[in-house]
């Protein structure tokens, strides 16, 4: 099986500079790595600011892929992503280089690892009545019709209602059902070396703030000027991004500097203690978990290296 590298975790927890050290690791060794991005708002040309998109710089060298490989107008799904990435990782082993994976997004890292439910097309009119419903109505009726899934999910949890009502209401069959039937996966098929990183939550909440200001003084305002004049449809996700709604109210004089400033940290540490929680919980009870911030690659990725057979 060929080898993949997996480099995980929440935002701000130092992923991408690790990745870099990873593939210059692997050149000294005479083997080549490529980057390739699994992070979903990293996927967008629009936000390289808000993003904290790898600059040239930070790249060092380093081949990266799938940064900024869609327009916003197109927004960017689990299995759109699992699908560009299959066909980079096979260009990229067909080359003989490894791929690195990095990112922050588990359902991005899950899609394509498990594969993907094969739910068939929801009933437009069925989607469009269940989307109408208030979301105590629509979780009264989920339920009723599927109070398996009802129980695992929060009352006020309103996507993830509404999508396993219309599935149940559309297919006839419940969510889980299509979800047993995963299909598309590249699991079993490489070798998986990953890495999780956990770094101590206080330092890594101090990380997003001031990444979340240095963002204010390097483009972010501008980037969402951008984007505002494009008027594009608000429920797109380059738009529900991290910093764009903050920072398009601090345009519109609806918030001060200081104050888009607090709400955009504060964002930032309500996505990163969501992504640390998944991290901690959802991978695999082997996946090696990592609090430090002293990277040493020869130890963190030794297993790869002897795989590959590199010393």
């Amino acid at each position: 099986m060929k080898a993949v590298a997996l480099i995980a975790g929440p935002t701000a927890s130092g992923k991408s500079d690790l990745a870099v050290a990873l593939a210059l690791g692997l050149a000294r060794r005479g083997a080549r790595g490529v980057v390739i991005n699994a992070d979903s708002a990293q996927v967008y040309r629009d936000l390289a600011v808000l993003s904290a998109r790898p600059t040239a710089e930070e790249m060092q060298g380093v081949e990266h892929r799938l940064f900024g490989a869609w327009n916003g107008a197109d927004p960017c799904s689990a299995a759109d992503w699992a699908a560009a990435a299959r066909r980079e990782i096979d260009s990229v082993q067909s080359a003989g280089a490894v791929p690195i994976l990095v990112g922050g997004t588990g359902l991005y890292i899950r899609t394509l690892l498990d594969g993907i439910a094969p739910v068939p097309p929801i009933d437009p009119a069925v989607r469009e009545a269940v989307r109408a419903l208030p979301t105590p109505e629509a979780y009264a009726a989920l339920q009723a019709e599927d109070p398996e899934r009802a129980a695992r999910l929060s009352a006020a949890d309103t996507a993830r209602i509404a999508r396993a009502l219309e599935v149940v209401r559309s297919t006839g069959r419940p969510l889980a059902h299509w979800q047993g039937e995963r299909t598309g996966g590249i699991g079993e098929a490489i070798s998986l070396f990953p890495l999780v990183l956990l770094p101590e939550r206080e330092r890594l909440y101090r990380r997003c703030d001031a990444r979340f200001a240095r963002m204010l003084d390097q483009g972010a305002v501008e980037e969402v000027e951008t984007l505002l004049a494009r008027d594009l449809p608000p429920a797109l996700p380059v738009m529900r991004a991290i910093g764009v709604r903050e920072i398009a109210a601090m345009l519109k004089g609806e918030y001060s500097r200081a104050e888009a400033l607090a709400r955009g940290q504060q964002a930032t540490r309500n996505y990163a203690k969501r992504q640390y929680t998944w991290f901690k919980h959802q991978p695999p009870e082997p996946w090696p978990r990592s609090e430090s911030d002293n990277f040493v690659i020869d130890d963190l990725f030794e297993t790869l290296f002897l795989n590959m057979g590199l010393t």
